[in-house]
Order: structure tokens, then C-alpha cells, then sequence
């Protein structure tokens, strides 16, 4: 079979990464060491003070945190998947089955229509497919650009579309380009968690579409975590200069998030057994399908262990944010808020679960400017229990 362009540089970034693999803590260099989502030892851009010595670690989070529930912000929404925070504070939401984006008053609620994604391909009857991830160019302000990722009849792709304020409520969303295609989609595990990071690069949690092989498959963009440039190239200083591949090794990445000295942390869904909370270094490898949850269980050599672990029961995690000196993490199955307090990299005690089972299957968690969070409800997509409000998006204080 003759290979594309586009399939030699997924061959060499995967050989990049097998030869990267397990080697961040044993002294050898990996590229990218001192970028957003290096290892915990690595020193973010910047760090230290003018003598460049490094600087010390925020302090540890309390053990023990708190969730208040302070409003709705709204309801009735369908399917809500993807959020995002426009400057000023307001809120665009995407529903995963319709493809439409509404904008939502952080102050009183009220929601608009801004428009449409053309080409999305909702899964349906429980499928997981379509429109995705949200998110806001860092140069809104000028560019005026919405980035979203969303599952076709072909692939699942990351496009970007011009707001523009001026037009009428349901056409402010212009026709989309296409950032990266080319992402392998299916009835399930389609990833869709897109964010720019502090280095101001585009990331995407990808999932492996229910092949468990192409997560380990260096010809497949599935079971990845990408990182590229706002247009779509691989993005400077990746573990291979030719290719936008971050890691490899994951089923189903549906959450990302830094933390406050920039490292990047991903959610990710289990089988049976396992969901993973993994501190993400470049070239790194977690592991999926041979290993999951934590490979020291299994002896197995050469993959990255999670920081923490769940019962795919009690989690199920799509979005993460990082508020307050804590992750926190949606539950779907698990129908819960979960706190994960760090002192650097490393747990300062056992994860806390808020809002058990009170809202159902929580999606999307979103950090605000003042330390608190949005939150999304996904009762509405096919697996939960809709009551009469959903889905919600509320706004919680947190400690």
C-alpha cells in the first residue's frame, strides 16, 4: 500500500516516541523538557529568578476541599459536549447532536444562537461522534477565531470559523477551514477535547475509535494526544519536528488541563477496569491497549503509569480543569465532580468527590477567571436520565 506524506510523518513521529518512551526520569533528554507538559522536573519557560535558579513549587493544596453549587446559568440545552469562555466571560456552548454553537450570558443566561458546524455527523442511538470540543483563539480579541472539533462522514477534523458579532444571531459563525483532518472517528472513543495551552500551541485529545491497536499504531492520529500550531502544522520543539504527535498509548482522551508551573494533564477512559489521570510528557507513552491503569501491577517496562486511577464505575472522566491548587474532573458514568489536590506534581492526599449522583453525568468543567468553575451536565446524550432542567451549565465556588 503506497503511504502518504502524511502517514511517513506519523511513521517517524511514533519511532520518536517508542525511543522517548520511559526515558523523562532517568536522565536522558527528551525534546521539549522545559514546554508546557514536560515532565514534573522540568522548569516551564521562563522559571527562575534572575539568577535562574528555579522557582519554588505553589504551595500544597489543602486535603480537603469544598463545591458550592452557587446557580444555573441556564438549561434545556441538547447534548451539550464542548464549552468555551469568550473574553469578557461569556459562554460558547456546542451541542454534539445538532452541530449548533449558542452564546451564553455569564450574567443573566440568556442565550443566542450563533450558528451551525456544516458537516458534523452526530453518532445517534448512543454513538459518540460529532460536534466536539470548543475553543477560543488566544487572539480572539483580533482574530475573532473558533476552533472546534467534530466527527464527519469520513474523519473526525479540527476547523476553525471567523465570529463575527455584527451578522444576524444565528450566522455570526463563518464558514469553516479546516485546521487537521484526518483523525480516525467511530461509533465510540472519538476523543474531542481540544485547548490552546500556555505556550499559546493547539492540543487534542484523540481516541483510538474502538481499534485498540491504533493507539499503538504509528500510522494513526487515534489514541494520541496531538499538539500543533492555530494552523494545524506540527507545532516547533515537538518530540518530532515533522509530526504534531504529543504521545501516544491512550484509549480515549476526553480531558485537558495545566497546571499552575504548566505542565499538562489529560483524563482518560478505561475498559473495565482502569479510567487514568496521567501527567502527559512529550514522547511519552501510556500504555493502551497492552497496559491499563498502572503498568508497575503488570510488569510492564517502557510505559508511563497514571497519577491516580479510578473504577470506571466511580468515574469515567471527560473534562478536566485546574482551579484552586486542584484538578478537577467530570465523571459520566460516575456522575460525580472529583478533586485531585497537588503539591507540584504529586497528590498531598486521597481524591474527593463532590455532587454525587445529585446532577447525573457531568461532561465539560471549565476554570473561570476567579478560581471557580463552569460546569456541564450530559444527561441528554443518549446515556443518562434527562429530567425536566437538563442539561445545565452551573457555576460552582470551589476550595
Amino acid at each position: 500500500m503506497r503511504r502518504t506524506p502524511r502517514t511517513l510523518l506519523a511513521v517517524a513521529a511514533l519511532t520518536g516516541l517508542l525511543a522517548a518512551a520511559g526515558c523523562s526520569d532517568d536522565g536522558t533528554p527528551l525534546p521539549g523538557r522545559d514546554l508546557p507538559g514536560a515532565s514534573s522536573g522540568a522548569k516551564s519557560p521562563g522559571a527562575g529568578g534572575p539568577s535562574g535558579s528555579a522557582a519554588a513549587e505553589p504551595p500544597a493544596a489543602p486535603a480537603k476541599g469544598s463545591v458550592k453549587v452557587v446557580r444555573t446559568l441556564t438549561a434545556k440545552l441538547t447534548s451539550p459536549w464542548g464549552l468555551a469562555a469568550l473574553p469578557g466571560g461569556d459562554l460558547l456552548v456546542g451541542s454534539r447532536d445538532t452541530g449548533k454553537i449558542v452564546r451564553i450570558s455569564a450574567k443573566d443566561g440568556a442565550r443566542s444562537e450563533v450558528g451551525t458546524v456544516p458537516g458534523v455527523a452526530a453518532g445517534g442511538d448512543g454513538g459518540e461522534g460529532g460536534l466536539l470540543g470548543l475553543a477560543v483563539s488566544p487572539d480572539f480579541a483580533t482574530d475573532r477565531l473558533v476552533y472546534a472539533y467534530f466527527t464527519t462522514d469520513s474523519d473526525n477534523r479540527i476547523a476553525r470559523m471567523r465570529y463575527d458579532d455584527g451578522k444576524p444571531a444565528d450566522r455570526r459563525l463563518g464558514a469553516p477551514s479546516t485546521v487537521f483532518r484526518g483523525i480516525p472517528k467511530g461509533a465510540v472513543h472519538n476523543g474531542g477535547r481540544i485547548a490552546f495551552g500556555p505556550d499559546r500551541m493547539l492540543y487534542a485529545g484523540t481516541g483510538e475509535s474502538g481499534e485498540r491497536g491504533l493507539a499503538q499504531d504509528p500510522e494513526s492520529f487515534g489514541g494520541k494526544i496531538l499538539r500543533m500550531t492555530p494552523d494545524g502544522a506540527p507545532a516547533p520543539r515537538n518530540p518530532r519536528v515533522d509530526s504534531v504527535v504529543w504521545s501516544s498509548g491512550h484509549r480515549n482522551v476526553q480531558g485537558l488541563a495545566w497546571d499552575a508551573e504548566k505542565r499538562l494533564w489529560a483524563s482518560e477512559f478505561g475498559q473495565n477496569t482502569w479510567d487514568e489521570l496521567n501527567l502527559v510528557a512529550p514522547g511519552g507513552n501510556y500504555g493502551w491497549p497492552t497496559v491499563e491503569g498502572k503498568a508497575g501491577k503488570t510488569g510492564k517496562e517502557g510505559f508511563k503509569d497514571p497519577v491516580e486511577q479510578w473504577s470506571t464505575a466511580d468515574a469515567s472522566p471527560s473534562g478536566l480543569a485546574w482551579a484552586k491548587g486542584s484538578l478537577w474532573m467530570a465523571g459520566l458514568r460516575g456522575e460525580r465532580l472529583w478533586r485531585i489536590p497537588l503539591r507540584g506534581a504529586k497528590p498531598v492526599a486521597e481524591p474527593q468527590a463532590f455532587l454525587k449522583g445529585e446532577y447525573g453525568r457531568l461532561r465539560t468543567v471549565v476554570a473561570t477567571d476567579d478560581g471557580g468553575l463552569w460546569l456541564t451536565t450530559s444527561n441528554t446524550d443518549g446515556r443518562g436520565r434527562p429530567g425536566g432542567e437538563d442539561d445545565r451549565v452551573l457555576r460552582l465556588e470551589v476550595s
